[in-house]
């Protein structure tokens, strides 16, 4: 089983969160995981970053991993095998839409950029919750179809400087994907919904060097399996920086 118990050292220099805003930062700014340095090994003076819990030191750097793709690819499983094997909580993006955005899609209706961003910012705010409560890493389900939308969830690393961001990006063809959300029962994204949200896709690109991509045309075993490689491939590499 994989474990968090090892200080994962982060080579740079922190960005300060003053520079930083989730909503009016220009995208470009938003850059893959801020660098961190060693230098301060104390408490850390803001109550952003996550220092101690019940009086005992918690892990150096915490571990946000977002699993994200569109419906059907299989966010909620990957993520559940994830949080197993690492032992860390997991956290269901679905969960966290308000009763609105749930009846639009239910019926058919894509949601908009104004429906979203309490979302992802709930999201955010809740992950970053759950390791300063104890958690040494979580793992979180999210669609994140735009660059904009993860960058929303970028932005936690740059207020809690011990924390570092993976996005696990599921993908597979449109049809692959229409024929499993087809064969759901009693889940509320049909496989209309399939489509819209391909027409607003934005694949992660070069430049988003936080991003694991894991193609899920093969059996779950076989996705499971690849996913659970590259992980643990970049704890190591996280872990040997």
């Amino acid at each position: 089983m994989l474990s968090y118990n090892t200080p994962v050292p982060i080579n740079g220099q922190p960005t300060s969160p003053n520079t930083i805003s989730s909503m009016s930062t220009p995208r470009n700014s938003l850059g893959p995981n801020p660098k961190h340095t060693g230098a301060s090994s104390g408490p850390a003076a803001s109550d952003n970053t996550i220092a101690k819990v019940n009086g005992h030191p918690s892990p150096k750097y915490h571990h946000i991993w977002l699993v994200t793709g569109p419906a059907g690819c299989g966010k909620t499983t990957v993520a559940k095998h994830i949080s197993s094997t690492l032992n860390v909580p997991y956290i269901e993006g679905d969960d966290f839409h308000p009763k609105a955005n749930i009846e639009k899609m239910a019926n058919g209706v894509p949601l908009t950029d104004a429906d979203r961003w309490d979302w992802l910012t709930a999201l955010r705010e809740e992950s970053l919750r759950q390791l300063s409560a104890g958690a040494e890493g979580v793992v979180l389900t999210c669609s994140a179809l735009k660059r904009k939308y993860r960058d929303v969830i970028r932005v936690a690393p740059y207020f809690s400087h011990n924390v570092l961001l993976h996005f696990i990006y599921l993908h597979a063809t449109e049809a692959v994907l229409m024929d499993r959300v087809g064969k759901r029962k009693g889940h509320y994204m049909g496989a209309n919904m399939v489509h819209s949200q391909f027409s607003i896709l934005e694949p992660p690109t070069a430049e988003e060097t936080d991003v694991i991509s894991v193609d899920v045309s093969g059996s779950p075993d076989e996705v499971l399996r690849e996913t659970t490689e590259k992980v643990t491939k970049k704890m190591t590499e996280a872990a040997d920086d």
